[in-house]
């Protein structure tokens, strides 16, 4: 799972309870009810930071970290003021009950263990005690998984793990034994549980969800999610597998193959606000479902238009400003002349011309597809990236037949809309009403947010303030430009996880 320094660990999540009455579990699903808790000051920091750890692991390489039947599983999840969504599992015989995120976004489990002598923060959470466990078997390897501000560290051990009412024994998992930093004190989530591909497993051990299949535990390999955003409810929503549950979405779903096995990638087409095709994605972009990311982040040029669009406060970029008054006219100019876009910054001096792209000036392009690198140590000189978003959203403009003069003034505001490097965009809760579609292309669909689905709500009354679900993102070719869906995205649309098929499918959520 991606956070900054596991920031997102600053989340707070009660404790599951209790099964539901027994007419669940005649339909052959299993379901936990879950309490709730509001939304502080942490839940805000952890949901903008969510994405940003997403991204360092994706620019690092990947190492980081049916219908409804009698064959399915539900592990109910709990709603976090739509910020991050938890349930319950247990580790051994008899079971050791954890709390964990559900993580499509990483492919390992790991809990505390009872041998975290040093991290204090081990002592404010369940810890697995292997000698309490009939069915422990010694592993012994070490383990470690990197983060922003520190790392977590300890060995593999095996042991049963129970998902409701599922048993997947010998499964590989992570002790922790050491849990840097104050954020993991205050985490009120014990560990994780990762549903990505086995290719970004850490120590290559083998996911739950493949034991799961293997096993025989579930006839159709297939997982689903359903995230209740109705933060008020008593359920938070639930986690399927084995198949769907048909009365959590509407109509059909909509299916695109994974395109990269590892994260749950497929291609993705243009990205529209209220309508109107923002450019950059046109040709194309890949993304994520990621169940451990809160928000949606996607590539600065676009954020920045739909910062624009709904009135979110960003900061002043100096070097963007620059380029469109001292290379504005220019740009456009080549452009107007039919310059292949990718090679009017170089042409400009701003960017050299990889073969493929713009790369900043003196900066080699490194890409090393057979150990999944891309540009993992690089970062992109200012006037060269302002130069390559101005491109966009000239050509974006210029497809609208607007005037140059009226170009030159977008942009101009453009660069004065530019995403917080902190991530945080916070808007005007009164204009929601006045606030436009967001749309994204999946599979020739558009899936359209509206306002009040992609704005957090923190707190009530004169105190309320309202957060833009977007913040930025920049993954360079080949593995970007990319934008991950994560539970703003999923919380409105039902997604399916075919690992039979090797597809995603999104629905309406019902």
């Amino acid at each position: 799972m991606g956070t900054r320094g596991i920031a997102l660990v600053l989340l707070a999540a009660a404790l599951l309870q209790a099964l539901l009455p027994a007419s669940a579990a005649a339909e052959g699903l299993v379901r936990v009810a879950l309490k709730k808790q509001p939304i502080d000051q942490n839940g805000r920091v952890a949901a903008r930071l969510s994405a940003e750890e997403r991204q360092r692991l994706l620019l690092r390489g990947a190492n980081a970290l049916g219908s409804g039947s009698d064959d399915c599983d539900v592990i109910a999840l709990k709603n976090y003021m739509n910020a991050q969504y938890f349930g319950e599992i247990g580790v051994g015989t008899p079971e050791q009950k954890f709390t964990v995120i559900f993580d499509t976004g990483s492919s390992n489990l790991w809990v505390p263990s009872s041998k975290c002598y040093f991290s204090i923060a081990c002592y404010f959470h369940s810890r697995y005690k292997s000698g309490q466990s009939s069915t422990y078997k010694k592993n012994g390897k070490p383990a470690a998984i990197q983060y922003g501000t520190g790392s977590i560290a300890g060995f593999f051990s095996e042991d049963s793990v129970t998902l409701g009412d599922l048993v997947v024994k010998d499964q590989e998992f992570i002790e922790a034994t050491k849990e840097p930093g104050l954020t993991f004190m205050v985490a009120k989530f014990d560990g994780i549980l990762g549903l990505g591909f086995q290719e970004i497993s850490v120590g290559n051990a083998t996911p739950v969800w493949y034991n799961m299949v293997k096993q025989g535990l579930i006839s159709d390999p297939v997982f689903s999610f359903w995230f209740n955003r109705h933060a008020d409810d008593g359920e938070g929503g639930e986690i399927v597998f084995g198949g769907m549950d048909s009365s959590h979405y509407k109509g059909d779903h909509t299916y695109v193959p994974v395109t990269q096995k590892g994260y749950w990638q497929f291609n993705m087409g243009d990205v529209l606000v209220d309508g109107v095709s923002t450019g950059f994605c046109a040709g194309g972009c890949a993304a994520i479902a990621d169940s451990g990311t809160s928000l949606l982040a996607g590539p600065t040029a676009i954020i920045t238009e739909i910062n624009e669009k709904i009135g979110a406060a960003g900061v002043v970029s100096q070097e963007c400003k620059t380029v469109v008054s001292q290379y504005g006219q220019q740009i456009l100019d080549l452009l107007l002349a039919e310059t292949q876009p990718a090679k009017v910054c170089s042409q400009v001096g701003l960017c050299t011309f990889d073969g493929t792209h713009g790369v900043s000036a003196g900066i080699r392009s490194v890409v090393d597809d057979e150990a999944g690198k891309s540009n993992g140590g690089l970062k992109s000189d200012p006037m060269c990236s302002a130069c390559e978003m101005a491109v966009v959203w000239m050509q974006n403009q210029l497809a609208q037949n607007k005037t140059q003069e009226l170009i030159l003034n977008y942009i101009n505001q453009l660069c004065e809309r530019l995403p917080s490097p902190m991530g945080e965009s916070a808007v005007d809760c009164a204009s929601l009403g006045s606030m436009p579609d967001i749309a994204f292309t999946i599979g020739g669909k558009k899936f359209k947010l509206k306002p009040e689905q992609y704005i957090l709500k923190v707190g009530e009354g004169q105190a309320a303030q309202c957060i833009s679900g977007f913040t930025a993102m920049d993954i360079p070719p080949p593995r970007g430009p990319l934008w991950i869906l994560g539970d703003v995205f999923m919380g409105v649309y039902h997604t399916v996880f075919d690992y039979g098929k090797l597809r995603v499918g999104f629905a309406e959520s019902a």
